[in-house]
């Protein structure tokens, strides 16, 4: 996983946990969704590049 990806992953991460915990605080459920779907981003854009990597580290075997 390059760097970049994971610091945009990261940061996606954290601003879903900011956005729920804001929509918790307030009351408001869309900004709740909201920050969990960015947080499930954030997992998708991990899952990917790990997926890279494990490719790239298989075809580097051969």
């Amino acid at each position: 996983m390059s760097l970049q990806d994971k610091a945009k992953a990261i940061a996606k991460n954290i601003e879903g946990k900011a956005q729920e915990a804001i929509g918790e605080i307030t009351g408001d459920p869309q900004q709740k969704a909201e920050g969990k779907a960015k947080q499930i981003q954030a997992q998708a854009m991990n899952t990917a590049e790990n997926i890279k990597d494990k490719a790239k580290n298989f075809i580097n075997k051969l």
